[in-house]
């Protein structure tokens, strides 16, 4: 930041002080300093005592120091310090002007009595009466503007100029300018008074002026603490960048803005926002990571800011009433994602206190999007998910039996609920001809994908042994084999295997580490005891069995665990007691396909609105009455 000049190191006045009475009188002091047709700058030496002041003065320098230690609103001190120099200087045209450190010139900071047009106006130090002293350092008294050739006739009416700096430690941080339209309105003893308060206004001025920017800063940070902690909850891509333009209103008052994102593939910078004048604005393609300020941006790693961007090679010419420019990275684990472009139609309007701003802003920015574009990407992959899983689901029902067999003395009910959309469970029937059909039930370890695709591997082997119809415990015996040889780390298979011969009626059973099946005979339910080791643990495994001779009307339910260990919300499960009773009530003349329906509604009256955590899956089986009249 450039600061305001310092005064010349030699006065434009010379003055030998000499001391009287306890005073200091100066040789310049004795001049007369209003000529006409010219102006002079007054030296140090104008400034007197306060106590040679008249009481209307003191009056005046003493309401002046009250106004000025009651406020530190910028606004309300210069309007107040108008209004009492008013009491004391009849001015028909006030105005004080401002140093401005960035664009090196003078701006109206309060006015009364121009125009709107001259109040726009900009002044270069040294230009004018009010440059002239600035640049000196000392107050300038013209009595006759039209005859000053530094002169800036903003004003055909007007006559008289006083213009006094205001500084702070040797350093002009503004002008204090009235104006008349009568010839020598303005006498030496209003230019003493001015500068007598000109400079407890400059402190004045400098104090409302640090004070206002602590407030701005602290409002900043106030601000952007609000945006983070609100980008962080927006996981849409779309919605996060359109509030992020909504937000950075509130700190910098830009006309244009865009995000563009980095394509490493292609590398360039992808428009993925546009706004402009408040309204969302049709993305502008691509740009090259090596061209205009964005690419300088991305490259440099830093903030580029271009006051008018006319003179800048870099800039790329997208709307032509831009003049100034600011372009942040966006910076996310070191690396550049893309960048937020801000444009103004005012040459220099961007400064480093936007820089500052937008530079502690663009680290959480860029974390927020990086963040939208993960969301993003697993929503994609989860609905790809979704699709591959309702693919894999109707692959894992397809390799359920679609028909059941329908032997003559026997009724088969089979139903599989999955916990997720693929499960862990299998069932299949297999024909084995001459009245022999066999029933396979298995429940994977594991859940979901893994657990289907294991069961997918095991019941491919299953229909494969199947040709050879083997019995039951040389069916898990060799399945057992078959599965070491593909073993897979904690994998395993559970599984009934049960064979029933409709001619002979019995029903031969091995169980490979399974739930025991329940038998019904009328009110008697008892657990057929058959055990023996899971599949795909142990090498060589031997398995044993026990054969069933059924009667008319028995049942034998075949379930996995997810039915018994279903809970409700009280955590307790349904358990095999309940089971046996549901089974026990049974009427002898309904159906298979009645007893299972009864048995899994029964199941999910006790669970109640409870999630089912493990695959349920349940076949029955009942003998005819009369095996030639089958029952309804």
């Amino acid at each position: 930041m450039t600061s305001a000049p310092r005064k010349p190191e030699k006065s434009a006045v010379k003055s030998t002080a000499t001391k009287t009475g306890g005073s200091t009188s100066t040789a310049a002091e004795e001049r007369h300093h209003v000529y006409e047709g010219d102006y002079r700058p007054v030296g140090d030496s104008a400034l007197v005592k306060e106590s040679r002041l008249d009481f209307s003065q003191v009056s005046f320098l003493v309401r002046l120091a009250d106004t000025l230690n009651t406020t530190l609103d910028l606004n309300t001190l210069l309007r107040r310090v108008a209004d009492l120099v008013r009491a004391v200087i009849d001015y028909r045209i006030f105005a004080i002007l401002l140093y401005n450190d960035r664009t090196h010139d003078l701006r109206m900071r309060f006015q009364t009595g121009h125009t709107p047009e001259i109040e726009r106006m900009r002044i270069r130090i040294g230009r004018g009466i009010v440059g002239q002293a600035a640049l000196i350092h000392q107050p300038v008294l013209v009595n006759d503007v039209s005859k000053a050739e530094n002169y800036i006739n903003a004003n055909p009416n007007v006559r008289s100029e006083l213009a006094i700096p205001l500084l702070v430690k040797g350093r002009v941080i503004g002008v204090i300018d009235i104006q008349s339209e009568r010839l020598g309105q303005f006498t030496e003893e209003h230019l003493r008074l001015l500068q007598i308060a000109a400079s407890r206004v400059a402190a004045a001025i400098e104090n409302a002026r640090l004070y206002t920017r602590v407030a701005r800063q602290a409002q900043t940070l106030t601000v952007l603490n609000e945006i983070s902690r609100e980008l962080t909850s927006i996981l849409d891509l779309d919605e996060l960048l359109t509030r992020i333009g909504q937000l950075l209103k509130r700190v910098i008052d830009y006309q244009m803005f865009a995000v563009l994102l980095v394509n490493e593939r292609e590398q360039v910078l992808e428009s993925r926002f546009s706004q402009r004048y408040g309204e969302t604005a049709a993305r502008t393609g691509k740009v090259p990571l090596s061209r205009g300020l964005v690419g300088a941006a991305v490259n440099e790693r830093r903030p580029v800011l271009v006051g008018d961007v006319r003179k800048d090679e870099r800039y790329i010419l997208l709307n032509p009433e831009t003049r100034s420019e600011l372009t942040v990275p966006l910076i996310y684990k070191g690396t550049v994602i893309g960048v937020m472009d801000l444009e103004h139609t005012r040459v220099g309007f961007f400064n480093e206190d936007h820089v500052t701003a937008m530079g502690t802003l663009s680290a959480q920015i860029a974390i927020a999007i990086e963040n939208a574009r993960l969301y993003q990407r697993l929503q994609l992959e989860e609905q790809r998910l979704e699709r591959d899983l309702a693919m894999a689901r109707e692959v894992q029902l397809r390799l359920l039996p679609q028909v059941l067999p329908k032997p003559r003395n026997a009724q088969f009910a089979a139903k599989f609920l999955p916990a997720r959309t693929i499960g862990g469970d299998i069932y299949d029937f297999l024909d084995y001809g001459e009245g022999r059909c066999a029933l396979a039930l298995g429940d994977v370890s594991g859940k979901a994908a893994p657990a289907a695709l294991y069961a997918a591997l095991v019941s491919g082997i299953v229909r494969s042994l199947a040709a050879r119809k083997l019995a039951p415990t040389e069916m898990l015996a060799q399945l057992n084999n078959a599965l070491q040889e593909r073993k897979l780390d904690s994998q395993y298979v559970t599984m009934l295997f049960a064979l029933w011969d409709d001619a002979a009626s019995t029903l031969e059973i091995a169980n490979a580490g399974s739930v025991q099946p329940l038998f019904a005979r009328g009110k008697l339910v008892e657990t057929v005891g058959v055990e023996g080791f899971p599949l795909g643990l142990f090498p060589h495994a031997a398995y044993e069995g026990l054969t069933l001779t059924l009667g008319p009307g028995d049942i034998v339910a075949f379930f996995s665990d997810g039915i018994t260990d279903a809970e409700n919300d009280e955590g307790e499960m349904f358990g095999s007691e309940r089971l046996a009773e549901v089974v026990a009530k049974q009427p002898r003349n309904t159906t298979a396909q009645s007893v299972m329906n009864n048995i899994l509604k029964s199941v999910e009256l006790f669970q109640g609105g409870v999630e089912h955590f493990d695959d349920e899956t349940l076949v029955v089986m009942r003998t005819l009455q009369d095996s030639k009249q089958p029952i309804r």
